[in-house]
């Protein structure tokens, strides 16, 4: 199907799911889960081809983890879903009311984006979680999946159009771009017509390519290039497991840690242990690189005078993610959350915390690294905007 006529669907569709109730829009998504668990061995079948071609592809094991489906990931993702249905309704909440001296009542109304484009790689989930939070939120997705994941994106795409059409809503509230060339992407960051918001989910390059494309604003998301820093004050047993953590549960996500900071007090004592414990996950050291997002088990490792150096180094090289502190010292913790540049600072927890779900907003749209409209987890409010509302009894200026 042409491009512009499905984001022109697309958008004439946002206009329909702006005014529906939040009972009709749970319904839907209530079917698209139940029907994700019941398609199960379809879209397991149509995931085999997309991992097949991966790995003939020599694509890594890290980009390979990302792309695989199986019954317990999809019940997950239904469960996500369901999650989803819980949150309450963002929709019409009036921020404010306030008069004015001529009478005018004026109100600040939550209302959708409209017409949302996501543009990812190989990860099928985000074709579930980026639709059902649009929906949930009243707008319209268009979705643009990688090539890798072809196959599992059409599925979960004709499973969720079909709980739509069975709950009366258009089935063009959900559009995917089926050719994924260069091409078709570039024509699609530039829909400005009709997309009213653009989010790119994957690498770098792919972010850098929408940011220096689109002619639609972009929320800036995905690459992180996560620290963490282990103080003269830390609990060092505390740190190491904080460390394995991050860097070691799941390496391909961005909230996974890339860097390690250690301060030279502790240096001798701490680098030891998490080479020790590291290397027995697999893990590949360097000590250089530390710019580079790895998303697999590599880690690059650097030693600090002081704290002030470790601020420096992440506000210079980092991506303004996830950054973490390990101390016991109350100083130290309050001048690493005030003067580190980030969405997300943490103390005393591991980075792998920036999640929709585990800051209890649900599946994410994806964490924003920028400092427009939106940062960190994008949760359904971020999936909205305003609508200022005036009422009077005649007045004119």
């Amino acid at each position: 199907m042409d491009i512009n006529k499905q984001a022109q669907a697309a958008k004439q569709a946002s206009y329909i799911l702006a005014n529906t109730s939040i009972d009709t829009r749970n319904t839907a998504l209530s079917l698209m889960a139940d029907s994700l668990e019941a398609s199960a061995t379809a879209i397991i079948k149509a995931n085999a081809i997309d991992m097949e071609n991966a790995k003939n592809k020599g694509i890594s094991r890290a980009m390979q983890d990302r792309l695989m489906l199986d019954e317990d990931r999809i019940n997950s993702i239904a469960a996500g879903v369901r999650q989803i249905i819980a949150l309450p309704d963002v929709l019409g909440e009036v921020d404010s009311m306030w008069e004015r001296p001529n009478g005018l009542v004026i109100g600040k109304k939550r209302v959708p984006l409209g017409l949302i484009g996501i543009i990812y790689e190989a990860r099928p989930n985000v074709t579930v979680d980026a639709a059902v939070l649009c929906l949930k939120a009243g707008n319209a997705v268009m979705l643009r999946g990688g090539s890798e994941a072809f196959h599992s994106n059409m599925e979960l795409v004709r499973v969720m159009k079909d709980a739509l059409k069975e709950a009366g809503l258009p089935e063009a509230a959900i559009e995917i771009v089926e050719d994924t060339s260069r091409e078709t992407a570039t024509a699609m960051m530039k829909l400005h017509s009709y997309i009213d918001v653009l989010i790119p989910r994957g690498g770098a390059g792919l972010i850098k390519s929408v940011l220096e494309n689109a002619t639609i604003p972009v929320i800036e998301t995905g690459t992180g290039v996560c620290h963490i820093y282990i103080d003269e004050f830390a609990d060092l047993q505390m740190g190491l497991d904080i460390l394995i953590n991050a860097k070691c549960q799941r390496p391909s996500v961005c909230n996974a840690c890339e860097t390690l900071l250690v301060h030279e007090k502790v240096a001798a004592k701490f680098l030891p242990l998490a080479e020790n414990a590291l290397t027995a996950q697999g893990v590949e050291i360097r000590y250089g690189d530390y710019d580079v997002e790895f998303l697999d088990l590599i880690l690059s490792v650097k030693t600090v005078k002081n704290m002030d150096e470790a601020i420096a180094h992440i506000n210079e090289y980092g991506t303004q993610h996830s950054e973490c502190i390990i101390t016991n010292d109350y100083a130290a913790s309050q001048k690493f959350l005030k003067m580190v540049d980030a969405a997300a600072v943490y103390v005393n927890a591991s980075t792998r915390f920036t999640d929709g779900f585990e800051f209890g907003f649900g599946a994410e749209i994806g964490i924003s690294t920028q400092k427009l409209h939106a940062r960190g987890p994008m949760g359904l409010r971020e999936l909205t905007t305003v609508k200022y509302i005036i009422m009077g009894s005649g007045q004119i200026r």
